[in-house]
């Protein structure tokens, strides 16, 4: 809202019956209730936030960073309603959404993946053996997951169809897809994620690292930018993959390519966040760049 104001943007805010007084309602120039009491009776319901924008008279809608930040159908259903989305294609979400499908298509690309089994069988039998072929530790992972859920670290063959069990059941949940993943466990690795910017004419550029290595249950707790374990050569090369990811599916907007860095120095993708992160002002104060004045940019055209 701060940065639609000085590029003379009106915002309008959305809210929930329980969020009226809610900070964003204030830092809005309007707002529009939407009904509801739970995330899911308003900002996860399309109709109503797309109604809301109709009765705004909106022309644009700008998702955030949560609810249907990275719902292609969301982005699809504001384009279709004659609506500007700030942010990518349906398409380009939709691509890089499905850990499975996005590492074959990124392997295939020539990004650097880590080895491991992506494959639509799902039998926990085939599971184990392809385990075998990778060798432990191995990582379970949901494939349309997120956030750390669905996720198991498994040290030896034994622990492994008690894990498989559990993680299917918890990204069933999660997110109604119980498909798994496995990739080689890369041990005390660094997590160190590259931010994008991608307009509709096809240039791509990246804006350096974010290290947000220091975690607890998968959830990130400090970021800090430039990493202390990239060099100008690595940080060259892991952006010239994290533009190349945002080149393979047609991205447009802010984003953020993930990558694991080994002790070693071999870095491997491991998702791309396709919407502007809660962390993006690390960027920002090492930049000098305002990422959503350049979402706005970008999306103007």
């Amino acid at each position: 809202a701060r940065t639609a104001r000085a590029l003379g943007i009106t915002t309008i805010a959305i809210c929930s019956d329980a969020d009226r007084e809610a900070p964003h309602v204030a830092a809005g120039d309007e707002h529009v209730p939407i009904g509801g009491t739970t995330p899911a009776d308003s900002y996860l319901r399309i109709d109503r936030v797309l109604d809301a924008a109709r009765r705004a008279h909106a022309q644009a809608i700008h998702p955030g960073y949560g609810f249907l930040s990275e719902n292609a159908k969301f982005a699809a259903a504001v384009v279709e309603a004659g609506l500007l989305f700030v942010g990518p294609p349906a398409a380009a979400i939709e691509a890089i959404g499905d850990k499975a499908r996005a590492r074959r298509r990124m392997a295939a690309a020539g990004v650097p993946v880590v080895p491991g089994y992506d494959g639509e069988a799902q039998d926990e039998s085939r599971l184990v053996a392809e385990a075998a072929r990778i060798g432990f530790p191995i990582m379970v992972k949901a494939a349309a997951g997120g956030g750390g859920r669905g996720m198991r670290l498994v040290d030896a063959a034994e622990a492994l169809p008690a894990a498989l069990r559990s993680a299917t059941a918890e990204a069933t949940k999660a997110f109604g897809d119980g498909r798994l993943i496995l990739e080689r466990a890369v041990i005390e690795p660094r997590h160190v994620e590259i931010q994008v910017l991608a307009d509709s004419r096809g240039h791509v550029i990246h804006l350096g690292e974010r290290d947000c290595s220091m975690q607890r249950r998968h959830q990130k707790i400090i970021e800090e930018s430039p990493s202390p374990a990239v060099d100008p050569v690595l940080r060259e090369r892991m952006g010239a993959a994290a533009v190349a990811v945002a080149r393979e599916i047609g991205y447009v907007g802010a984003g953020t390519v993930e990558f694991l860095l080994d002790p070693a120095g071999a870095f491997h993708l491991m998702e791309m966040n396709t919407r502007l992160q809660v962390e993006h002002p690390v960027t920002e104060l090492v930049t000098g760049l305002d990422l959503v004045e350049w979402q706005l940019r970008i999306a103007r055209g």
